[in-house]
């Protein structure tokens, strides 16, 4: 739910809940948040670190170990407020502690509000692979708050532009009443510029970006089928962000999951216009938002082998060192279970190299 009072919106799901058996779990970088300072005293809270390089099982064992010495029990609430990484985390500890407490989230950025915390994926990364342990566990409640956004470095909004824009592209109904008549949700979000429209102007995309996921997450609750939609550009991406761990390199900047998934869009939307005749504007308009605001990727063509490598070990496989992904045909019209080669993989990596 998107709020315009945090404090309001959370105080009755807190009153839910004995105050001995509510804990926090939340982004260091929040520590000296004004906004959430009152509902630390006198409730447990863990402060973490979380950056992509320490979404681990080691950083799952450090929030257990939290809930045990809260000697939180199953009647219990977990608050999970930060970022995706942070709720990814957070939800999957909750999920598995003494088979299952309540969860609810506070998405804290961009990315995390319009899309890691609705849907009920949590996990972690393991043998470099991403979020490739994990389950579906939906929270109790998502709040989100665009107050948040005022104080969000410029990167971090970018990279959760880019699953906005994701959503935009497969998102296959076209009349949402949060955008302006006549137009789809891709179309309202090219119209954001990026440079002078105020953030107040972004709550209603947000709104119709959540929407468009708890459609399909509603419909295809486990991803048997219609919710790998949501998976466009994340076989590249996830990819993209893979090189980075296996290389030991930062995830920070650049490195951002929205920036992988914007490369991996572009990929893949070169791969829909290659495979099953996409038009060639939505390739285009990505192309120019790259080199205008995301900048071009980091890797190189010796990168090559390693990222097919990678994608053939992807989660969503369905077969072993098979390379799947999602492709549109236009904007709203995606095709999910697109079985790709290591060769087309090349050819749309040296495309996006080239750019």
């Amino acid at each position: 739910m998107v709020c315009t009072d945090i404090h309001s919106a959370l105080a009755p799901v807190l009153a839910r809940y004995d105050q001995d058996q509510v804990v926090f779990v939340v982004d260091e970088n929040l520590r000296s948040s004004s906004v959430l300072s009152r509902y630390f005293i006198g409730i447990s809270s863990v402060l973490l670190p979380v950056h992509e390089s320490q979404k681990s099982l080691e950083t799952v064992q450090r929030i257990w170990d939290f809930f045990f010495e809260s000697n939180l029990t199953r009647r219990g609430l977990v608050v999970a407020v930060g970022g995706g990484v942070l709720t990814d985390l957070a939800g999957f500890a909750a999920a598995t502690y003494k088979r299952g407490v309540d969860c609810l989230n506070i998405p804290t950025t961009l990315l995390a509000m319009t899309d890691a915390s609705t849907g009920g994926k949590t996990g972690f990364n393991y043998r470099g692979l991403k979020n490739s342990i994990g389950l579906f566990a939906p929270p109790v409640e998502t709040l989100i708050w665009p107050g948040w956004l005022e104080t969000l470095p410029p990167q971090q909004f970018l990279s959760g532009y880019a699953e906005m824009l994701k959503t935009g592209l497969v998102d296959v109904r076209r009349d949402d009443v949060r955008c302006t008549k006549g137009d789809g949700l891709w179309e309202a979000l090219l119209r954001y510029d990026l440079d002078t429209t105020p953030l107040d102007a972004l709550a209603p995309l947000i709104e119709a970006c959540v929407a468009a996921k708890e459609r399909v997450v509603a419909a295809d609750p486990h991803e048997d089928g219609l919710r790998k939609v949501l998976n466009f550009g994340h076989t590249f991406g996830h990819a993209l962000e893979e090189i980075q761990m296996v290389n030991g390199k930062s995830s920070n900047g650049k490195w951002l999951h929205g920036y992988a998934v914007l490369y991996g869009m572009i990929a893949e939307l070169y791969l829909s216009v290659v495979k099953l005749g996409c038009p060639k504007e939505p390739l285009q308009q990505l192309t120019r938002l790259m080199t205008d605001y995301y900048g071009r990727p980091q890797c190189k063509c010796s990168d090559r082998a390693a990222l097919i490598a990678l994608m053939q070990q992807d989660k969503k496989n369905e077969r072993a060192a098979q390379i799947n992904c999602t492709l549109i045909r236009s904007v709203g019209d995606p095709v999910i279970n697109q079985v790709i080669t290591p060769a087309e993989a090349g050819e749309a990596l040296d495309y996006l190299f080239s750019l």
